[in-house]
């Protein structure tokens, strides 16, 4: 699949098989992910797996848009690490950069991936922070609930011509 096609046909996937998802090919997205634009290439990323059942299950008390992570055989949290944040405030634009990646490889290697959204609301940070036993200075960006689609939902054309403007608004 071409990038272009790619970009066209990803969709938020919500509902997945009963299958687990390999663990070589689960390297192999984190490691496209990584290859994510970052500022000053610092990359300030951590990644927490999520294959535990019973932390999956108590993903919707934290999040209840993220109910189906019942359903998920997996799920992937982005962090923003501080420590490597060397400007001090890129590090959300960095994981989302790196957040999109996963999103695409993902969906290029046949799997199903919808972004849940974390930060910045602090009761999300909190919550995550707590579940997933991470440092105060790792901040949970968005979760990623992966699998093999049990939905396949068509392309939809998303140009939006009145959303372009040239040299000034």
């Amino acid at each position: 699949m071409d990038t272009i096609e790619a970009i066209k046909t990803r969709r938020s996937i919500r509902s997945w098989k009963d299958r687990p998802v390999p663990d070589n090919l689960v390297r192999e997205i984190l490691g496209a992910a990584m290859y994510a634009p970052s500022a000053v290439n610092r990359q300030p990323w951590q990644l927490v797996m999520i294959t535990d059942r019973q932390l999956l299950d108590k993903i919707p008390e934290i999040n209840p848009y993220a109910a189906i992570a019942r359903k998920a055989p997996m799920g992937i949290m982005v962090c923003g690490d501080l420590h490597l944040d060397m400007y001090g405030g890129y590090w959300p634009l960095d994981c989302s950069a790196l957040t999109q990646n996963l999103l695409l490889a993902a969906h290029a290697k046949g799997l199903g991936a919808v972004w849940t959204g974390v930060y910045p609301g602090e009761d999300r940070v909190q919550g995550f922070q707590r579940l997933l036993n991470l440092p105060q200075h790792v901040v949970p960006l968005a979760l990623v609930l992966l699998g093999y689609p049990a939905e396949s939902p068509g392309p939809e054309d998303r140009f939006r011509e009145d959303r372009i403007h040239y040299n000034q608004w």
